[in-house]
């Protein structure tokens, strides 16, 4: 489903107003760029290189974040991007969110959302320590709550367990069945098929994995 016009004119109008607030702030760093300087023979291309990749930078993820409601909004009744979910883990939650971490980091079990959320939704409820863990995209559609962490196209291997470690807080502190997800937005590989060597098992590429169009 593409967009429909009034998304594109929502998207637009953002990005017009991100460039026009960097282009009113910016300053460079710093003019001492020698091997670039030297690479490249051009002074103003230089300068050019240095503001393009200063606007990359601050623009990052949340220009990712912010295109993502706007199309979120039309298909789910509460759309919120940083948002933080929070409550209590107990001391069982943790430990069998941690275990978990330590048996795909050793290789002792492939990622499996479903088995992963039955063992945590198993745990007692009791007293534990109370945590704040952000989600960069939160939607939901009647009973259906979807919590969603947004990284680069090559993260390395200590994201993916963080960002592991994240999904499995979300479903102990909501207590529930809700859908968690890592997305990448767009696929560095295209058109192969997005393969990260750094991901070591820690996703289950099916369920928790969605890159590209299976994000959008």
């Amino acid at each position: 489903m593409g967009l429909n016009e009034k998304q594109r004119e929502k998207i637009k109008n953002l990005l017009r107003i991100m460039i026009k607030t960097k282009l009113s702030k910016y300053s460079r760093e710093t003019s001492s760029m020698p091997f670039l300087a030297k690479l490249m023979q051009d002074e103003q291309k230089v300068a050019s290189y240095s503001f393009i990749h200063s606007l990359a930078t601050s623009l990052g993820q949340s220009i990712y974040e912010k295109i993502s409601k706007i199309i979120a909004e039309d298909n789910f009744d509460q759309v919120e991007t940083s948002y933080d979910v929070e409550g209590s883990i107990t001391d069982e939650e943790n430990t069998k969110i941690t275990r978990i971490l330590q048996e795909i980091r050793s290789g002792q079990r492939k990622s499996d959302k479903d088995k992963e959320m039955k063992e945590i939704l198993s745990c007692k409820n009791g007293k534990g320590r109370t945590i704040k863990v952000r989600a960069d995209l939160y939607m939901k559609k009647g009973s259906e709550e979807y919590y969603i962490e947004i990284k680069t196209a090559k993260p390395n291997i200590d994201v993916f367990a963080k960002s592991k470690q994240k999904l499995l807080e979300w479903i102990a502190l909501r207590k529930k069945r809700v859908n968690t997800i890592l997305a990448i937005p767009y696929n560095p590989y295209h058109p192969d098929p997005y393969s990260r060597f750094t991901i070591q098992g820690y996703l289950d590429e099916d369920k928790e994995l969605f890159v590209a169009e299976k994000f959008w």
